[in-house]
């Protein structure tokens, strides 16, 4: 398998260990060029710092076949700026990489020369199969059980490809800039052209999912969000049906820039790309007969760094794994989220399915979330782990799972049924999802305070559910544990919660 190797600075000494680095990406694209620093924990892939200037590389590409000058000044300036800011960075590796514009640009050599002697930087130009593999990597980096088609659409072309084999991507020149943007758009001559590109891929590529990848398209889920009142404003994995999506785009293609401009929540700097980025999602989704539109924040950028993890890191799963380093920042027990789960699946994996087969993942994660409010503020611990696990950057769960774990972690530290932001809650959860999340709390909390939050106490401690009856026992000579008024409050409430009788021993 063919892989990018990374551009390593010179000034690097001594690497970090490998459970955690740092790695950055410039991605040059064909309207703006990007820089985003990363550390990464495993899985985990956080976001360090991210940089955005707008050079519009592509702007008079279809009219001269040639990259904009004024665009070519501003990427240099741009560029040995962010040389400058990668030197303070202790470790990492960086790519560099540039996508349609340059790709196709009859100047791209000249400017490729003038980059590396101006700023010392090497640039890999992908191509378009290229381009569209890393986008599929990069959406299943944001969620690995991802299927269907991905689709990422950039200034000057769209990548399609599927997930289940990422190596037969396609690239079309469907990009904003390659439709006519920033002039006023003709809607139906550039509905026409779509159509056009899209129809010999139409069968192979055909898919009820498709997942959403660029800011053009970020921006159009963000609008929807606004026009249904969604009280959840995170856009990844944010969905769309496809009724729902056809009458928005349409709305979207009929308006003129001073009327996006009156409409909160866009970004000013799509004014004049967002009806062309419209009317191209709005052809695929009709072309493959997509039935649901998932929404990633992940692309390009993070299918490079998951190909360069090694294989048992890239196989864990992302939620997992997120909840896991997001604890450890500022967890006190280390290894308390296995042994919670070890305690509690005997329980929960006898239970009616809440969310099918991703049961056993959220059990795991929440387990993981058990150390969340440790160093905060008891007084006020439940409501901000809630919003902490609510918001967290982390990949590998939809926005009803966000709900769920954000539940249950304000259960663990708080018995009451009524949680923070409950419209959002009833929103995206169901009356059964809302009770699971509560039990699954109280257990969390039976088994930190049970254990004294000592991971070797909590292995010797049992739980197990038969018929209508909890029973809560230890291993033979460690009865003791079961002593105490805590102890057995912490038991009632979780039986009461599964509505079962209580057994203590």
């Amino acid at each position: 398998m063919w892989r990018l190797a990374p551009n390593r600075s010179p000034a690097v000494e001594g690497p970090e260990p490998a459970e955690t680095r740092h790695a950055a990406v410039i991605d040059i694209g064909s309207n703006s060029i990007r820089l985003v620093v990363y550390r990464l924990e495993g899985r985990t892939i956080w976001t360090a710092y991210n940089e955005k200037a707008l050079a519009g590389l592509g702007r008079d590409l279809q009219t001269t076949g040639r990259l904009s000058p004024e665009g070519v000044e501003t990427a240099m300036a741009v560029l040995r700026r962010f040389r400058v800011l990668l030197q303070g960075w202790s470790s990492r590796e960086t790519f560099v990489v540039a996508t349609a514009a340059v790709r196709e640009a009859r100047d791209s050599r000249t400017f490729l020369r003038a980059v590396e002697d101006e700023t010392g930087i090497s640039v890999r130009v992908l191509s378009g199969e290229e381009e569209a593999r890393y986008s599929a990597l990069g959406v299943l980096a944001g969620q690995s059980d991802a299927h269907g088609v991905a689709g990422d659409l950039g200034g000057f072309s769209l990548e399609l490809v599927r997930l289940d084999g990422p190596g037969q991507g396609v690239s079309l020149p469907l990009g904003p800039l390659a439709l006519g943007a920033p002039r006023p758009m003709d809607a139906e001559r550039v509905r026409r052209s779509v159509a056009r590109a899209l129809r010999p891929h139409a069968e192979r590529l055909s898919s009820r999912e498709f997942h959403a990848v660029g800011g053009a398209w970020r921006n159009l889920a963000l609008l929807h969000m606004e026009l249904e009142s969604y009280p959840l404003h995170i856009a990844h994995q944010y969905e769309i049906q496809r009724m729902d999506l056809l009458d928005m785009c349409r709305f979207v293609a009929r308006q003129s820039r001073s009327s996006l401009e009156g409409i909160r929540g866009l970004s000013r700097k799509r004014f004049d790309t967002l009806p062309y980025a419209a009317v191209v999602l709005s052809e695929v989704v009709q072309a493959l007969e997509v039935q649901r539109v998932v929404i990633s924040a992940f692309g390009i950028r993070e299918g490079l760094l998951l190909e360069s993890m090694p294989e048992t890191i890239r196989e864990q799963d992302p939620l997992i794994a997120g909840c896991e380093a997001l604890v450890a920042q500022r967890g006190l027990t280390p290894g308390l989220g296995p042994a919670m789960e070890d305690f509690l699946r005997p329980v929960f994996a006898n239970l009616a399915p809440a969310f099918g087969a991703r049961d056993p993942i959220l059990l795991s994660a929440a387990c993981r979330l058990a150390d969340l409010g440790a160093r905060l503020h008891p007084d006020h611990r439940a409501n901000l782990a809630f919003d902490k696990a609510l918001r967290a950057p982390i990949a590998g769960m939809s926005h009803p799972e966000r709900a769920f774990l954000a539940c249950t972690v304000f259960s663990r530290h708080d018995s009451s049924a009524a949680t923070p932001e409950p419209e959002m809650v009833a929103r995206l959860l169901t009356p059964e999802r809302r009770a699971r999340a509560r039990a699954l709390g109280a257990a969390i909390r039976l088994g930190c305070d049970l254990a004294g939050r000592n991971v070797e106490v909590l292995r010797h401690a049992r739980l197990n559910l038969d018929g209508d009856r909890l029973r809560v026992f230890t291993d033979p000579g460690w009865e003791d544990m079961l002593l105490g008024e805590q102890a057995a409050k912490r038991a009632l409430t979780l039986a009461q919660t599964l509505k079962t009788r209580l057994q203590m021993g």
